[in-house]
């Protein structure tokens, strides 16, 4: 819990519980990760009932799940009330970390498949959010965590209706700290570089000349690993943090810096 008692470990996490969406591959299986050998239980949602199944066995007796799908915005308050009961305590951190991609030029994106994106990453986001934040707010804790986009940042081709998704997560942000910090609820994001992931690595499958151009531009040198984004996401969410909210940050081996 957020303190100022010095006997508080401040980069634990233990007596947290943690609803992490899309929580059984890639980033998201990164940050269950994290956040059980940093103290907390976990509860993962996604659509894949065998990859949850599998997460959950290799994370252990602190990890459980609910089959959930972010689209389904009416559901919401479901998914915590299931959540909250696979957990067996009341929810005080929430990763907004479902999400698709569409690779195509703007003028090739249709309006419906521009919605898509936006019902999954947008508009899913806000609809748990919004059923997760009277709880923490009445408890008067709670940490919020919406894994942004390089996209978020900068331009890049053929992501419109990502870039515009991942945009406006940063809008949600600010807009939601000024309005819950006050109850100790904290609202951040996350925006991860070009992390080793199954998306990227389809992303990057027909792209070599732009799988390169990411490395060349990368102080680092390399690509990330999904750990990187979990112990991001267990700083953010950890007593050490605990006067930082509205923030952005990237987790990008220097990419944002500039060159």
């Amino acid at each position: 819990m957020e303190s100022s008692n010095p006997s508080i470990t401040p980069f634990r996490l233990d007596g947290e519980v943690a609803l992490i969406t899309g929580g059984a591959t890639g980033l998201g299986f990164g940050m269950s990760r994290s956040f059980v050998a940093s103290g907390a239980k976990v509860v993962l949602a996604g659509r894949r009932e065998e990859e949850l199944k599998k997460a959950v066995a290799a994370l252990g007796a602190s990890a459980s799940y609910v089959r959930h799908d972010v689209t389904e915005h009416g559901k919401a308050g479901e998914l915590v009330a299931a959540a909250t009961r696979a957990a067996g305590a009341p929810l005080s951190i929430l990763i907004n970390n479902a999400g698709i991609h569409l690779k195509k030029l703007a003028v090739d994106t249709s309006p419906e498949e521009f919605l898509t994106v936006l019902n999954t990453h947008v508009i899913g986001a806000h609809a748990l959010t919004r059923a997760v934040l009277p709880g923490m707010i009445e408890r008067k804790h709670g940490n919020v965590i919406f894994i942004a986009s390089m996209a978020s940042l900068f331009g890049l081709s053929k992501v419109i209706a990502y870039a515009a998704a991942k945009s406006a997560y940063l809008g949600m942000v600010r807009t939601l700290a000024t309005e819950v910090s006050v109850d100790n609820v904290r609202i951040n994001a996350i925006a991860p570089g070009w992390i080793d992931s199954d998306m990227t690595r389809k992303v990057m499958a027909d792209d070599p000349a732009r799988r390169a151009k990411i490395i060349s531009r990368t102080p680092m040198g390399k690509f990330g690993d999904a750990d990187d984004i979990g112990w991001a996401a267990v700083y953010l969410c950890s007593p050490a943090a605990k006067f930082v909210t509205g923030a952005v940050l990237p987790v990008d081996g220097g990419v944002s810096i500039g060159f």
